[in-house]
């Protein structure tokens, strides 16, 4: 009966593919998909991309919609037309109440934490960033708020002490497309019981995931641990960046990609930026060291630290300590 169901996907990222690849591949009859516009791009802005949702779908002559507005006329007319019994929402825009209702069966949404905890559009980073050692993936369907609708199914994610954003990202990918799989098939077969929010509420404080920004990624050198987090939950992307201060009075602007952190106590008080000049740039804190392992600077390509020391001179830098 599941294999009947006209499903529209609705997505945009990488992050989304291998769900819409795994609904395909088993059969499922995705009737339409519903993406981003494409994006131009180019030093002129004239050549257009388009999303990677799009490229698999037309690759597989998956009808696509791309609407400007969620609420256009026309569109919500060529959505309707799709007919779907069920709508899936993996990394796209907030729907309004007019597209997530038209469903007979409702639309659900794949996220990437374990609600009601870090509601928002970071989950992920916030995760990593808070030291937290698991997180997980959530399916619930959609209501008029962010992220509160009842929850259908959840599975839980370890994250490692070195894991960064990529890392659990491409576990959540791989994983989700299997419970998004296992969700169509319990709301197929009407087993689906989808409880509220507040039955998972316990005496931990919610924890937001707001949307990430330039400035939030600057990095404040408080701790070990807390540098070392920070780095791990925008690694790769968008980076942690710091200014470090030259020998000559200049400002030097260094994204951070991977850190190794060794803990000990030293007596000092503020963190200092310390290196050999060959093998190792580090950070002193009063509870120990933090070597940074991979960096770019601005107009550098990204580099393991032992090959952007052989290029730098990096003699009497000092970090900017901004807190």
């Amino acid at each position: 009966m599941q294999k009947d169901l006209r499903i529209v996907f609705m997505g945009t990222p990488d992050f989304a593919v291998p769900t819409l690849a795994n609904l395909v591949d088993n059969g499922y009859n995705v009737v339409g998909v519903v993406t981003m516009p494409d994006k131009a791009i180019g030093r002129h802005h004239d050549v257009l991309q388009s999303s990677p949702v799009k490229q698999y779908a037309v690759a597989h002559n998956i009808p696509v919609l791309q609407p400007e507005k969620l609420k256009d006329e026309a569109f919500l007319s060529e959505l309707r037309d799709l007919k779907a019994d069920l709508q899936i929402v993996v990394a796209f825009r907030m729907l309004p109440q007019v597209v997530w209702g038209m469903p007979r069966l409702g639309t659900f949404n794949l996220h990437a934490a374990l609600l009601p905890q870090y509601r928002g559009a970071a989950p992920i980073n916030w995760a990593i960033i808070n030291g937290d050692k698991e997180t997980g993936i959530t399916t619930f369907f959609l209501d008029e708020d962010i992220d509160t609708g009842r929850i259908i199914l959840q599975e839980r994610i370890p994250i490692g002490d070195d894991d960064c954003l990529e890392d659990i990202h491409d576990r959540m990918m791989v994983q989700g497309a299997g419970l998004v799989q296992k969700t169509v098939d319990l709301i197929a077969e009407g087993k689906a019981n989808a409880t509220d929010q507040e039955q998972f509420m316990t005496d931990e404080p919610l924890r937001p995931a707001p949307k990430i920004f330039k400035e939030t990624c600057e990095i404040k050198w408080t701790s070990v641990e807390q540098v070392h987090n920070f780095v791990r939950g925008l690694s790769p992307y968008p980076a942690a960046w710091t200014t470090l201060h030259t020998q000559d009075g200049k400002e030097v602007v260094m994204k951070i990609f991977r850190t190794r952190k060794e803990t000990t106590l030293l007596n000092i008080e503020e963190p200092a930026l310390q290196t050999d000049g060959k093998s190792y740039l580090r950070v002193a804190f009063p509870d120990g060291y933090l070597y940074l392992t991979e960096v770019q600077i601005s107009g550098k390509k990204r580099m393991q630290i032992a090959d952007f020391l052989r290029g730098a001179h990096t003699e009497g830098w000092a970090l900017c300590t901004k807190k």
